[in-house]
């Protein structure tokens, strides 16, 4: 599973806008057909993504597609433009129903049959942004195959349960929390919350480093600035790298001497600050780090 510190959300009608995007060496590439786009500009930009992932390299950065919510109307004919020109994965917003992600991912499965690509090459990303979806149908959702992630949706959620949004985000906390703990259960990417004033460096560098430290994996972000600050909050510093380097060894070296909970550097280590320990250097790779 590829790293998804930084996904970054552009218009799918401005063929400008998707090759600034990729000068970013950013994470993610999601060029939108849904909120970003007009009702007037849907079918301009279903043609321009398909013929920006059939004519532009991305190089590393994944080239995902956002269609239109299930049931809007628009749905089919978005995934008939764009899936021809086989993008990374498929970002499905506003989903509710395990029935949903199966529509979609029947759809991939008919697509990649049809042109010869291996099964499963199409993943899927549910955004959830409802209490019916993360209160009641989250343990189903996330048992779909071919889901690699979920996105956590707040504006929309705070909107659905008549919430106001404050600066502290204190209002839509459990939901974070409750998207974050089940893509950990079903060993999947929880991508946090937008932050809609761009402009805030400040803001997006303190709301991105408390996600990281919630367990989340990467960020959603709406302008080029906020690339660089959200990709260095979910990468794991020097520091942290060696000090989880200098666990892994200590606990490998006791494990040969046939000891269990071991002290280090005036700690007690036991699994739990393994697996953590673990983890860093998993997102240190992911980040393209080297060998560690």
């Amino acid at each position: 599973m590829r790293a998804r510190r930084a996904l970054l959300y552009m218009p799918g009608d401005d063929r400008h806008k998707i090759e600034k995007a990729l000068t970013l060496d950013v994470d993610c590439i999601c060029m939108d057909m849904e909120d970003g786009v007009a009702f007037n500009r849907k079918e301009a930009a279903r043609r321009t993504i398909a013929q920006a992932l059939h004519e532009l390299d991305f190089d590393r950065s994944e080239r995902l597609a956002r269609i239109n919510r299930i049931g809007s109307g628009f749905e089919a004919g978005d995934l008939d433009a764009v899936l021809p020109s086989h993008p990374d994965g498929i970002v499905v917003p506003k989903v509710e129903t395990l029935e949903q992600l199966t529509w979609v991912g029947d759809r991939l499965e008919t697509a990649e049959l049809t042109h010869g690509w291996p099964v499963n090459s199409i993943r899927l990303i549910a955004i959830v942004e409802s209490a019916k979806a993360i209160i009641l149908n989250l343990t189903h959702i996330t048992t779909h195959h071919r889901l690699d992630a979920l996105i956590f949706g707040a504006e929309d959620f705070a909107a659905d349960i008549g919430a106001i949004r404050t600066p502290d985000a204190w209002e839509i906390f459990l939901a974070r929390s409750t998207v974050m703990a089940a893509a950990a259960a079903f060993d999947l990417q929880a991508i946090d919350m937008v932050m809609v004033d761009f402009h805030d460096i400040k803001k997006i560098r303190a709301e991105a480093r408390f996600g990281a430290q919630m367990g989340f994996s990467g960020k959603q972000v709406i302008h080029p600035s906020q690339v660089q600050p959200v990709q260095q909050a979910f990468t794991p510093d020097s520091e942290s790298i060696d000090a989880a380097r200098r666990l892994i060894e200590a606990f490998e070296a006791h494990q040969k001497e046939g000891a269990g909970a071991f002290s280090l550097e005036g700690k007690m280590v036991d699994m739990p600050l393994i697996r953590s320990a673990q983890r860093v250097l998993e997102r240190a790779r992911a980040a393209g780090l080297g060998r560690l």
